[in-house]
């Protein structure tokens, strides 16, 4: 989809409530804890419902000459053959959830757990297709196991019922509250890296969540160590290569700046896993209002707190961690994958899988002239150990064949690898279509990790300066502050038929074919200097 420009309109909350409680589908909340007597407390208060704008679930349907919806999905006619439906235990506005049990066959005698959506609530085409994409990316993402087990769909004439694997161990927000209103670093390092590895695993796919929060998880079972479960994927949609969304969808507490804006993709599921980090460390939410149109301000306007109590006691790296998920801007954003290397995340214990951004930043780099590469691979140079944990996790991923280089077969046959039905749904190796193989060429580890770095995230550490000018020595070695055409050559190589000097000069804006220090930091952040127009004299 395209995007809209921001209206005030956004902020309002305007629009169906979808979903009342999308995780009262397995039980329904009775906790009274006195966390969540204070204000800024956890608890499931109304504006924690998930929204989207353009739900016109609510009417009829049909207005004056309109046909009836078209509510035939394709699923198997007769549950009742195979499940007996038992007692219900949960309930939101768009349904509900029973109990059910296998009735025949090896699984006999199995529990699980069955969302019957009625037809009669599906009163707009928007509602219908909601339903058959939730089956279509809860079948096309099976097999992860931290999302709920799909096992099959049915319709009749009144229902649809989705058949899921039965979880019995509670909300993740419910051990939230258990616990005091926070976990400890250590408890919530473990959540967290469950959360993410859904989140980078629906990315790799071509799916973002878009209503990530702690009610939408639970635990396979009441045992301690039990594994997380995503469950709710009702809100959840395809994104093809490049495309990004423009509809109002989450729950207010969670929903990211650029949701707010109608422009968003991915990122926006990242940020929504930082709430969950900052509330799960602190037992508060970063952001709070009496009103929904107060939360979307906040979100917008206000900046996390990270100096009350406890943050002075939370470590370092965890609150870097959380500002990361949490930057409001975009392109510093971590991805979910990314995250997952993040020093106060990382584990042997975790594999992150293939990360889509990177796809696009190689094709991006595949287009930079030899100047912003020279001054990419002079920039990754810089980086300590632990900042290429991600590009080393994910250059062993992409060298499919493990000759020590990344070719376009390479990147092509990794990605096929992972692929799903999802994946094939959101059109995912459509990321390669203007990909050439020459331009890609073969990627050592050098030129892999200078064609992932994200100078715009670099940005935030407090050597960025000392970095660019680390990078810019590395050209300019005769102390006239000056990059010149012969210092190029001797770095670069020159591959490029156009005169040296005139590569430098598309880069600066004197007339002199040298680049300072200034317009090398530029470079690096906006890859797009044009030499400035030539004014002929006149007579």
């Amino acid at each position: 989809m395209g995007c809209v420009g921001s209206k005030e309109a956004s902020e309002s909350g305007a629009g169906q409530k979808k979903v009342q409680n999308p995780a009262a589908q397995y039980g329904a909340k009775t906790a009274n804890t006195a966390a969540q007597q204070k204000n800024k407390q956890v608890e499931p208060v109304d504006s924690q419902k998930s929204y989207r704008t353009d739900d016109t679930s609510v009417g009829s349907g049909l207005g004056s000459g309109q046909k009836p919806l078209e509510k035939n999905f394709g699923f198997s006619k007769n549950i009742a053959l195979k499940y007996d439906i038992e007692e219900e235990i949960g309930r939101g506005h768009f349904g509900h959830t029973c109990a059910g049990r296998v009735r025949k066959g090896d699984n006999k005698g199995q529990r699980v757990a069955i969302k019957i959506i009625p037809k009669a609530k599906m009163t707009s085409a928007l509602a219908v297709q909601d339903v058959k994409r939730e089956v279509k990316i809860l079948r096309g993402l099976e097999g992860h196991e931290n999302i709920v087990k799909y096992y099959d769909a049915y319709e009749d004439n009144v229902n649809v019922y989705i058949v899921m694997e039965l979880c019995e161990g509670g909300e993740l927000l419910d051990r939230i509250l258990a616990r005091g209103g926070r976990f400890s670093e250590k408890d919530t390092q473990e959540v967290v890296r469950q959360i993410l590895g859904v989140v980078a695993w629906c990315h790799l796919q071509g799916v973002v969540h878009r209503d990530l929060k702690p009610e939408n998880f639970l635990y396979s079972t009441k045992a301690d160590d039990a594994p997380l479960k995503a469950i709710d994927f009702g809100l959840s949609d395809f994104v093809l290569p490049d495309a990004k969304l423009d509809d109002i969808v989450g729950s207010a507490y969670y929903v990211a700046p650029e949701v707010l804006h109608r422009c968003y993709s991915y990122e926006a599921d990242v940020w929504s896993v930082g709430v969950i980090t900052y509330i799960l460390l602190c037992g508060s939410r970063p952001f709070w209002a009496r009103t929904e149109s107060g939360i979307f301000r906040s979100v917008l306007r206000a900046d996390p707190n990270f100096v009350d109590m406890p943050w002075p006691s939370i470590s370092t790296l965890g609150k870097d961690f959380v500002r990361r998920l949490m930057s409001k801007d975009i392109r510093r954003r971590l991805t979910a994958a990314q995250a997952l290397t993040h020093p106060w995340l990382k584990s042997d214990r975790c594999s992150p899988p293939m990360d889509m951004a990177v796809v696009r930043s190689i094709r991006k780099y595949s287009k930079h002239g030899p100047l912003k590469k020279a001054a990419l691979r002079a920039v990754s140079g810089t980086l300590r150990d632990e900042e290429q944990a991600h590009a080393r996790v994910q250059f062993a991923i992409c060298d499919a064949d493990g000759d020590g280089a990344v070719t376009l077969a390479d990147l092509k046959a990794s990605v096929a690898k992972f692929s799903t039905e999802a994946m094939r749904e959101s059109r995912g190796m459509d990321h390669f279509l203007s990909m050439d193989a020459a331009a890609v060429g073969r990627l050592d580890f050098e030129n892999f990790s200078a064609a992932i770095a994200n100078v715009h995230q670099l940005q935030q550490s407090g050597d960025w300066e000392n970095r660019i000018r680390a990078a810019f020595e590395f050209f300019e070695k005769d102390g006239n502050e000056f990059v010149e055409a012969e210092d190029l050559v001797k770095e670069i190589g020159h591959p490029d038929p156009m005169p040296t000097s005139t590569i430098i000069e598309n880069f600066t804006r004197e007339d002199d074919a040298k680049l300072n220090f200034a317009e090398f930091a530029k470079l690096l952040r906006s890859g797009s200097m044009r030499r400035r127009p030539q004014v002929k004299a006149t007579r």
